[in-house]
């Protein structure tokens, strides 16, 4: 079990395991490291992760990871090593991906979920849209293109409710206090690992950047000067309530390169007068793609990208059972039970490491 997560994989997991089962020993050493911390390891889809870092608690956690095809992933791993980290970027969602699923056995909120207006009638009327359209999202059933609707409605619904009800900047402050929302353990590490080396990180949301970033002030303290939100962000009148938002709106499934142009015109540095002047032309120069992503339409983050190698990395948070074989086919390795960011962490150690 996984920083709360009181499950285990079957079905699925078990079935590829099965379908997938000769040992992929060469990855140990070239994909993920082989450092003493990542002794332990499972195998699935041809592949050997080895990761086992120590939990909150000090109980050594069992990461389970699937690799559909580890030949493709170690030539894009090469590939972007020899280009150099001149030419990496690393493009992430947010809720789900960089903040944990579960905490302690409950599910986390979202940088929507845990907004509260100090309107109960409000505060009531979105969580009726969650309860609606939220299994709609997570359906492995609907197709891409009905679900797009489904989100565009969702959102616009969810955005009319928070400026009709008078939602304030202190109440954002306020709803993170209280909220119930943290980062993966391992995601400072990454996060500092890519500011040393000015690796740029594009946080691509559809929730709302103003609370991301307080979330950001309020459990880290700090900000990164490589760091970019891209996200729904709110313009407050000078009494400091919200009385709309900037550019079209970002959902779930429409957030990719393209919403640079589809945000604000301007987005502000993430609270540093002093921080990174972000060139998103210069970004797009990058063209080495590491995708840090929880939901199949995350891997549409890139598509305003003319990328020469992507290596794309799931989060398999829920509904493991329905959606392992979806998620293996489509990223180049998936995290299953909530997995911390270390994985990831010496991943990104591999890609910016010299050429063997």
């Amino acid at each position: 079990m996984i920083l709360g997560a009181q499950r285990s994989i079957v079905g699925s997991s078990a079935l590829i395991s099965r379908r997938y089962s000769r040992s992929f020993e060469h990855s140990r050493k070239h994909l993920i490291g082989t450092s003493p911390s990542s002794s332990r390891a499972r195998f699935h889809g041809n592949s050997c992760i080895p990761i086992g870092p120590m939990s909150a608690k000090g109980a050594s956690m069992d990461v389970e990871a699937v690799i559909g095809d580890p030949e493709s992933l170690e030539k894009k791993m090469a590939a972007i090593r020899t280009a150099g980290t001149g030419k990496l970027q690393v493009i992430a969602d947010f809720d789900g991906t960089l903040t944990r699923y579960w905490i302690d056995g409950v599910r986390g909120q979202s940088s929507h979920g845990l907004l509260r207006q100090g309107n109960p009638e409000f505060d009531a009327k979105r969580k009726a849209l969650y309860d609606y359209y939220h299994p709609l999202e997570i359906s492995p059933t609907i197709p891409i293109s009905e679900k797009a609707k489904l989100m565009e409605e969702w959102w616009g619904k969810t955005h009319g409710l928070l400026v009709e009800g008078g939602l304030t900047y202190q109440a954002i402050k306020a709803s993170v206090v209280n909220a119930n929302i943290a980062f993966r353990d391992g995601m400072v590490e990454l996060f500092e690992f890519l500011e040393e080396r000015g690796v740029p990180l594009l946080i691509f949301s559809a929730g709302l950047a103003d609370i991301i970033e307080e979330v950001f002030r309020q459990r880290l303290h700090r900000t990164f000067k490589n760091i970019k939100v891209v996200s729904n962000r709110m313009v407050f009148d000078d009494n400091g309530q919200l009385v709309g938002f900037k550019g079209k709106t970002i959902h779930v499934l429409n957030k990719n390169e393209h919403a640079l142009d589809m945000a604000a015109p301007v987005h502000e540095k993430l609270g540093d007068p002093n921080g990174f002047n972000y060139d998103f032309a210069s970004v797009k120069t990058r063209t080495n793609v590491l995708l840090l992503g929880d939901h199949i339409g995350d891997l549409g983050m890139s598509d305003g990208l003319s990328y020469e190698n992507r290596i794309a990395v799931g989060f398999l948070n829920e509904n493991n059972d329905k959606s392992l074989e979806i998620y293996r086919e489509a990223f180049d390795a998936v995290y299953l039970n909530d997995a911390s960011m270390q994985g990831v962490v010496q991943l990104v150690s591999q890609l910016c490491s010299s050429p063997q």
